[in-house]
């Protein structure tokens, strides 16, 4: 099973994916895959409560900002990748060469990979272009990296939620 759940921040999406991620796992490894990059306090303490929400939950760990398709992920698992929002960030401004279509084509296929590696893959996102403001060209290029990501997960996915306010809708598949 494959599936993209995505909300606003504070929404819940990270309490629902790692549930959805425990349902999914009645055998093999239950991973955590993290791709925030600590870079400064507000980060630190994000990678704090979320380390301390899944605390005694059975997650294994693996901590990696970039190039996810190259991660070593255990035979039979059920990956939880926390979160697309961060991951794109990470690859799109890594290098200042980086184009949208560069980070999109590595994190498609990186994604095309886990699928295939993972049993369960459940992908965590953030909500995207809800304010309707206008903002610099960098941020419009990662917004546009983004929704070509969630175009691809919803038409690969089995399952896409929205979480609101603690309260998950359904958008494709049946709620598990």
């Amino acid at each position: 099973m494959t599936a993209l759940v995505f909300g606003g921040s504070g929404s819940g999406k990270s309490a629902y994916g790692e549930a959805l991620a425990q349902s999914l796992a009645d055998s093999g490894p239950l991973v955590y895959l993290a791709t925030m990059e600590p870079a400064g306090r507000e980060a630190e303490g994000r990678i704090a409560r979320h380390r301390a929400q899944r605390a005694g939950k059975g997650f294994f760990t693996i901590e990696r900002g970039r190039d996810l398709g190259a991660c070593p992920i255990p035979e039979g698992a059920t990956v939880l990748l926390e979160d697309l929002g961060n991951w794109a960030a990470n690859e799109l401004f890594a290098s200042p060469h980086t184009s949208g279509e560069d980070a999109w084509k590595k994190m498609r296929d990186g994604l095309k990979l886990l699928m295939c590696k993972a049993r369960n893959l459940v992908v965590i996102s953030v909500d995207i272009s809800r304010d309707g403001g206008t903002y610099p060209p960098e941020t419009e290029q990662y917004l546009s990296l983004l929704a070509a990501l969630h175009r691809d997960l919803g038409a690969w996915c089995e399952q896409v939620t929205e979480v609101v306010c603690g309260i998950p809708v359904t958008w494709k598949g049946a709620a598990v």
